[in-house]
């Protein structure tokens, strides 16, 4: 994979486009041996000027009507065995709020060169800086915990980043960050989860706060991942139902989890619930999923 994302890296310089890793194998490099996280599919996240570029690259081209996801505007495909998806942004679809800071990590990488490099055998490739790269895996796995199933691997990746850049990440811009989203209070719950669970130092996890409240949301938010395993495999696929099914199925589980995690947070559950359900029926409307 790693072979495969210079390659991908050459085609996008010789054509003008600038991308950078997300998640996957840049966070990788944050481990002590970066081999041994398995990999998964490759994610690039361009500005809108590259991402109209990148549509036309052979293998691509084919695939972008057919896999650009409403407003979220990525495209997943398969480029010689490898999954790559393209993304113009990060948005969330849980909140305006939330994804204005995401928008805001976004500008500062593609405009104010945001970003880390990560020398890949010879290669320069762009990740994002840890400041914003720790917004991006953050709300990242925050998506998956409300819409989807989230993995335990995100939360490892989210702990590897702040302990590699313990000693020069932003807290004040981080703090801002977080607040302006309105995500403190999962950021606290999370941290708790990392630091009972995954033995995440507590010296290197920002704005931890010890006490029975954090500590009975980490164990909800644990018995939750275990019970419908990583993103979401313990719960069964779908692929072989109808469209209508498979929709009724996927709205289904979003109440479900929704009244799940209103026993958590439960503010931010009814905040993000009309943006889960809207968006759901946006893409019904359109045909995906």
């Amino acid at each position: 994979m790693n072979g495969f994302i210079n390659v991908m890296m050459k085609e996008f310089r010789d054509k003008d486009i600038f991308a950078v890793i997300v998640k996957g194998q840049g966070i990788s490099q944050c481990y002590e041996k970066p081999l041994w996280r398995a990999a998964g599919d490759v994610d690039f996240l361009m500005d809108k000027t590259s991402f109209e570029k990148a549509k036309q690259i052979n293998g691509i081209l084919d695939h972008s009507r057919i896999k650009e996801y409403d407003k979220r505007e990525h495209i997943g495909v398969n480029i010689s065995s490898w999954e790559v998806e393209i993304h113009s942004n990060q948005d969330s679809g849980l909140s305006n709020r939330m994804d204005k800071v995401i928008r805001e990590v976004q500008n500062d990488i593609f405009q104010n060169g945001g970003v880390r490099c990560w020398n890949n055998n010879g290669t320069d490739v762009y990740l994002p800086s840890a400041n914003n790269d720790v917004i991006i895996i953050f709300t990242h796995f925050l998506k998956n915990f409300y819409k989807e199933g989230l993995g335990i691997r995100q939360i490892c990746d989210w702990c590897r980043l702040m302990w590699t850049y313990k000693d020069s990440l932003n807290y004040n811009l981080l703090e801002s960050r977080i607040m302006r989203a309105g995500l403190m209070s999962e950021w606290k719950a999370f941290g708790a989860l990392a630091v009972k669970y995954l033995g995440m130092p507590v010296e290197a996890m920002p704005f931890y706060e010890q006490g029975e409240k954090w500590e009975r949301k980490a164990e909800k938010i644990h018995r939750f991942v275990i019970r419908v395993g990583n993103m979401g495999h313990n719960r069964g696929g779908a692929n072989n139902k109808s469209f209508v099914i498979r929709k009724t199925m996927t709205l289904s589980r979003r109440i479900s989890d929704i009244l799940n995690h209103f026993t958590i947070f439960p503010l931010d559950s009814l905040r993000f619930f009309p943006y889960i359900i809207i968006n759901g029926l946006r893409l019904a409307a359109k045909g995906i999923g």
